[in-house]
């Protein structure tokens, strides 16, 4: 038998990973368990997407993102092309629906790493083929659900995991906020005033926690945020399109740089996390991120093994 049956698959084949808000909690456990016996027996998958092709649009620069889908994609045995829209955004040369009808004749899935949230959703609407969000400006999802992966790895179960978020109230902010309501963590985020998640996004992240046992609080202090917390994670303070504020925003996220200092109020053993690219001396200090508590190169690494899982889960 193949060893994919052994897991039951989230019905995600028709919604794709646009947000990730459209995931319920046992989606987002089956997920986890599948990549988990991805990374543990990657050989039983190869060849399981034989057949498939998947076009993957990036309008930003991308290390982690696109490399760990296409090697994903290629070691199940199936094939991608990139289309690179660094230069030419998406909708320029093209209308997005008339990118997504063509692409939805030639492709099994599509994989978008969009400026707008709102292209990712056009491509959904209308490629008639399953989309998968690699970042916009609204939503991560692909690196929440990495994340809490890699967390569930170093601390056991998530239930009650107390994670805390510091800076930008941003894409990653947004998706930790989704994904770990869906765990049933306890997340705190910690933002400078006017720096925070959207309100949208913390309401639904609530309504998601009713019914798993998860908190969220939203902070300004990050000694409040940090104290007693299991995991600290953070993020770059300027993100892909607000360099013109970065002057700015150095010097209000200042205070939410994650050092030693701040890590002394976190639990005894307490982990840190980042999406990377990191600014070293900026939001994370080097002796931080590069100390025995830093787990950011297994999130790195399980890219590839909790993506290929949203392939397969997607696209299978």
């Amino acid at each position: 038998m193949n060893a994919i049956a052994t897991f039951s698959t989230p019905n995600t084949k028709n919604i794709g990973l646009l947000t990730g808000t459209e995931w319920e909690a046992t989606q987002v456990r089956e997920l986890f368990q599948l990549a988990a016996s991805i990374k543990a027996h990657p050989d039983r998958y190869r060849g399981t997407m034989a057949g498939r092709n998947l076009a993957l649009i990036f309008e930003k620069p991308s290390l982690r993102t696109r490399v760990t889908f296409e090697i994903g994609m290629a070691s199940l045995g199936g094939a991608s092309v990139f289309l690179d829209h660094t230069v030419t955004r998406l909708g320029q040369r093209e209308s997005v629906p008339d990118v997504a009808r063509s692409l939805g004749r030639w492709v099994h899935g599509i994989v978008a790493r969009t400026f707008q949230q709102e292209s990712i959703d056009e491509l959904a609407e209308h490629s008639g083929v399953p989309v998968i969000n690699a970042l916009s400006d609204r939503f991560h999802p692909c690196q929440a659900l990495t994340d809490f992966f890699t967390l569930e790895e170093h601390l056991g179960s998530l239930r009650g995991v107390k994670v805390a978020y510091l800076g930008d109230g941003n894409n990653v902010c947004h998706s930790l906020l989704s994904v770990g309501a869906r765990v049933g963590a306890h997340l705190r985020v910690a933002t400078p005033a006017g720096y925070g998640p959207a309100s949208s996004v913390i309401a639904e992240a609530r309504r998601a926690a009713k019914s798993t046992g998860a908190r969220i609080e939203i902070l300004c202090s990050p000694e409040d945020a940090v104290a007693g917390a299991q995991a600290v994670y953070t993020d770059v303070w300027t993100s892909m399109g607000q360099e013109q504020e970065s002057a700015e925003r150095a010097a209000v996220f200042a205070p939410y740089q994650v050092n030693e200092a701040l890590m002394d109020h976190a639990a005894p053993g307490a982990v840190f996390l980042h999406c990377l690219p990191a600014h070293r001396g900026a939001e994370v200090s080097a002796e931080v991120i590069e100390s025995q508590r830093s787990i950011v190169f297994d999130q790195a690494e399980n890219r590839l093994h909790v993506q290929k899982a949203v392939l397969l889960n997607v696209l299978g």
